[in-house]
């Protein structure tokens, strides 16, 4: 297994810093991390190290990596919104390095640890989902061989995303990673098609239900493999009407398996037993006809590598299943959130006594209006209230207003200003502490929020002593939502202070901000830099009123 033993204060190939650990599984840690500038700024992004071969060979190393980007590329172009844009893929100290868009969402692999098993109903969108995207690469002749529950990130809004590709084949190794969801052709070191990634599907499925994977990881991943190939499957307890589906899945066989058109049928019909547990989303064909290309490209090195970050938005509507993930902590005030509906399991709930079969309500969002995951906010995983942990002394704040926001331990809303339209501002802090984070809600916000800032809230701030922006207005995408980003320093009281921005639009000409402020000289210590992170990672828009 691979260790994450790298420093935090290390930059891996010079310009990624890892900051939290997302996911680890056998062969693979993904972090999240930030790409430095050379300019000092840093932009989000997942890291994942991957174990290479001892026999692989620099040359063999450096075909890797061309592959994933290649297959990246590709993949992007052929299902946007889907797949993860690999950035950068290098490789270092003997581990192939691959630097995606930062994905605002949970891997499914730590939803059902946190969780427990999913309703056969909700293992049936999302394995319709994947569906989805192994239809559209199976017809371009593409195999994943690498899903797993680590591949699959659920998020909040949208359509979940998908990693990993162009990993299969470009090593030596029958599988790089994640052994327990392999097909037998893959333990026995055999050519592999579509067939091992319906395999994965099947192990997936399996995995959500029983909340376990098919076949247990062992000490070595040649023993895993041969268990995969040789051992009988374990018949799931907890599938109710997905049982055949799983086993037709899992046969050791290939050419026995079950075709994609009959999978896509039998997950139909799981859903169809239960028409009030997910909305069904719109066909994947369907939703890349609407897609709208821009591409942003980024500076710095990872430009002068030879990668282009090509970012596909694309509006879809999203099963409800992803629409709104866990909340940890209790409402430290006002009124309740809508409680999360990504897994059917609820805290404290022993998922081995539960009634699979019985989904959790769920809470219908609104469709994601597009999707950049390379514009997603820089926070960390570790910081979110939907991944099951906060930061020591961090607990989730439910405004009377309806957003929610994880703050620091003493921190409380210090003042309150209402304005017309409904419009407010909340300002949080804590006596004798000189930083604030302000959330403000508007009903009047134009279409374009860099505009926004630019036209709207600039010439205000130019009026403030010592004000300078601080780069450019970024338009980002942030949870779906059209978003921009500044930052500026303002003099106060003899002391400089710096603020980072977000505004983003929830349509209707209605906007939040939230705006955190620190003394300029603390900018960069390590305590504001996480308070930064948890801020953006665990705010949920509410509405006015």
């Amino acid at each position: 297994m691979v260790k994450a033993h790298v420093s935090p204060n290390e930059l891996v190939a010079g310009r990624y810093r890892l900051l939290d650990v997302v996911h680890r599984e056998t062969n693979r840690v993904s972090w999240y991390g930030e790409y430095v500038e050379d300019t000092g700024a840093a932009r989000p992004c997942l890291v994942t190290r991957i174990g290479l071969p001892a026999d692989q060979g620099e040359e063999k190393a450096r075909q890797a990596s061309d592959r994933v980007l290649r297959m990246s590329e590709t993949m992007a172009r052929l299902c946007p919104g889907r797949i993860a844009t690999v950035v950068d893929a290098v490789e270092e100290a003997g581990s192939l390095w691959t630097v995606t868009e930062w994905i605002d969402g949970l891997p499914l692999a730590q939803l059902i640890e946190q969780k427990g098993a999913f309703s056969p109903a909700r293992a049936a969108a999302i394995g319709l989902q994947l569906l989805d995207v192994l239809e559209v690469a199976h017809g371009e002749g593409i195999t994943h061989g690498e899903l797993s529950p680590g591949q699959i990130f659920v998020r909040a809004r949208g359509p979940l995303v998908l990693t990993g590709f162009g990993l299969a084949g470009a090593t030596l190794a029958p599988r790089v990673a994640a052994p327990a969801y392999a097909s037998p052709e893959q333990a026995r070191d055999e050519r592999i098609g579509p067939a091992a990634d319906l395999w994965a599907l099947g192990a997936i499925l399996y995995t959500m239900v029983e909340g376990r994977p098919p076949y247990r990881d062992r000490d070595r991943p040649e023993s895993t493999l041969k268990g995969v190939d040789r051992l009988p499957l374990r018949t799931p307890l907890r599938a109710a009407s997905l049982t055949p589906t799983v086993q037709g899945l899992l046969r050791k066989d290939s050419r026995e398996r079950l075709t994609r058109t009959v999978v896509r049928q039998s997950l139909g019909r799981v859903l169809d037993e239960d028409p009030h547990a997910v909305m069904q989303a719109p066909r994947l064909k369907r939703a890349c006809a609407a897609a709208r290309y821009v591409s942003p490209r980024w500076s710095g090195r990872a430009m002068a590598a030879g990668t282009a970050l090509a970012v596909v938005t694309v509006a879809v509507a999203a099963l409800a299943v992803t629409h709104q993930l866990p909340d940890t902590d209790d409402t430290a005030g006002g009124g309740a959130q809508p409680r999360p509906s990504a897994s059917a399991a609820t805290p404290g709930e022993d998922a081995g006594e539960r009634d699979s079969a019985s989904p959790a309500p769920s809470t219908p969002a609104a469709p994601s209006p597009s999707r950049s995951a390379a514009s997603s906010p820089a926070a960390s995983p570790s910081a979110s209230a939907t991944a099951g942990t906060l930061p020591e002394g961090y607990r989730v704040y439910h405004a009377p207003q309806g957003f929610s926001v994880a703050l620091p331990r003493g921190w409380k809303p210090l003042e309150t200003a209402l304005g017309a339209d409904r419009a407010y501002r909340v300002t949080f802090g804590a006596a004798g502490d000189p930083r604030t984070l302000a959330v403000t809600y508007s009903e009047s916000a134009g279409p374009d929020p860099v505009a926004v800032w630019r036209d709207n809230v600039e010439p205000d701030l130019k009026k403030d002593e010592g004000f300078r922006r601080l780069g450019d207005i970024r338009a980002v995408t942030y949870q779906g939502y059209k978003a921009a980003d500044m930052e500026w320093l303002v003099d106060e009281d003899g002391t400089q202070v710096r603020t980072f921005g977000r505004g983003l639009l929830l349509g209707g000409h209605r906007s939040f901000s939230l705006r955190w402020t620190t003394p300029a000289a603390q900018w960069d210590k390590n305590a504001n830099r996480e308070a930064q992170a948890t801020f953006l990672r665990t705010f949920r828009p509410g509405s006015a009123g």
